[in-house]
Parts: structure tokens; sequence; C-alpha cells
């Protein structure tokens, strides 16, 4: 019996696609996570058993950040141009090699272009960067409104969202925030290689379309608890509710 039953799509729109976010730190930290890797590809089968689609959007990683400052170092004036297309380029080939990974379970096609309609009889797709100035936080919330998604699972190196003291010690972990309490405490200005939980301007498109987005750490476990519709540790960035948390909240960044 075969793995997973495939489908030939006729609206992209027709199947129960989850889209993921997943961060180029866990793809490659300092080198290649092959236990990580193949332990999640063990999730996204299980789960595409269950009848779910994946579309999953890499990060750059290590990768782009080596060959972004090297080239820093050696150009007399860095391009913020070519530092994007380091960055992109990157992020297709952690694409191209999970795709790889995935083997005849996903489709070998890296896509390039988040607004197309998706035909695939596959039941996952990998994709990475799109256009300078662009994350690929941005590129998963084209997916989601492509799509009609209302979530974005977003694994990164970070197990969320964290409130921190004036010692700048973390405290605790937030749950649930809000997208205008969200984008309060994270940088304004998307620059080459910046790591964040959900870049700014990916977070305004969000808040804008009502796009909830699951920040995880590396937990394989609470990824499938998230997937499950289980509880997780984790921060969920929603929509306009009441102010729940303080204005002194910060988040904790790791670059």
């Amino acid at each position: 019996m075969s793995l997973i039953r495939s489908v030939i799509m006729t609206s992209d729109k027709e199947a129960n696609w989850e889209v993921i976010s997943l961060g180029g730190s866990l793809i490659v930290p300092n080198e290649i996570k092959t236990n990580f890797i193949s332990q999640f590809k063990k999730v996204i089968v299980k789960q595409m058993n269950l009848g779910k689609r994946f579309i999953i959007v890499c990060g750059g990683g290590r990768v782009a950040r080596d060959h972004q400052n090297a080239y820093k170092i050696i150009a007399p004036v860095a391009d913020s141009n070519i530092l994007d297309w380091i960055g992109i380029d990157a992020t297709r080939l952690n694409a191209r090699f999970m795709a790889g990974v995935f083997g005849d379970l996903a489709d070998q096609r890296i896509i390039d272009n988040p607004n197309k309609k998706i035909m695939t009889k596959y039941p996952v797709v990998f994709s990475g960067g799109w256009k300078p100035g662009w994350s690929t936080d941005y590129v998963a919330i084209l997916f989601a409104k492509n799509i009609g998604a209302q979530r974005i699972i977003n694994l990164t190196n970070v197990d969320g969202v964290y409130d921190v003291g004036e010692d700048g010690e973390e405290k605790t972990l937030i749950h649930r925030i809000t997208w205008d309490d969200y984008m309060a405490i994270i940088p304004k200005k998307l620059t080459p290689g910046l790591s964040s939980p959900f870049d700014h301007i990916a977070s305004k498109e969000a808040g804008k379309r009502s796009i909830e987005v699951a920040v995880i750490g590396q937990s394989l476990r609470n990824f499938e608890l998230c997937l499950d519709g289980e509880h997780f540790k984790g921060t969920t960035i929603v929509g306009r509710t009441p102010n729940l948390y303080p204005p002194y909240v910060q988040i904790m960044f790791r670059i």
C-alpha cells in the first residue's frame, strides 16, 4: 500500500493545505541537522496519511549568513540587493535539498511565485524566498492568502515570544498575543540576514488578513500537537482582541 494518497489538484483551495515556515536555523544552524530533518519528514508523512497537504517555505540559515557576511567583508560597498539575492538563493538551495530528502513524496519543482495557483499531484511542495525586500515569512503569508489558509506554523530557533525583564532575562512564555502588540515590539526595518520570530512586514500583512501564526521552537512533538489541534508549547499570534499584555513586553532575538 502506498504511504500517501496522491491527488491531482484541480484547485488549490480544494485540498487541506497547511503552510509551514521552516526556519533555516533548523535546517542549517552550523551544519545540516540530518536527525532533525529525518524526524521532521516522519511527522509530515504521518500527517499526510491523515489527509493533510503541506506548503513548506524554507529559510536560508547558516548558508545565507555565511555568504552574506563574506560578501560584506570582500565588497568595498555591499549592495543590499545582492545581499537579498544571496539570501533568496540560499533559501531555494535549502528548499531543493528538502524536496530531495522527501523524494517521490514531494513535488521536485521549487515554487518561486507564491501568488500562482498550485497545481500538483503531490501532497507536499517546497518554496524559498521570492523577491528582494521580502522575507520567507512574507512568502508564507502570500501562500496562505493564495490558498485561503487562516494559519501558518512557524518553526524557528526560539520556543515562542517571551516577556523580558529589565535585566534582559527571559521571563514568561506568552501563549497568545495580538498582532498589534507583537508588532509594537519587533524591529520595523527588514535587513538581509535579520533573524526574528516573525518579521514586521509579514506581521503587518498577517494582521490585516487575520491570519494566525503559531511560533514553535524545534520540538517536533510540539509541532505535531499543533497540527493535531492540541495544546502546545509556543506562541499564537492572533488578530485584534483586547490588549492582553503590558507595553513593556519585549521579544528575545537570536541572530
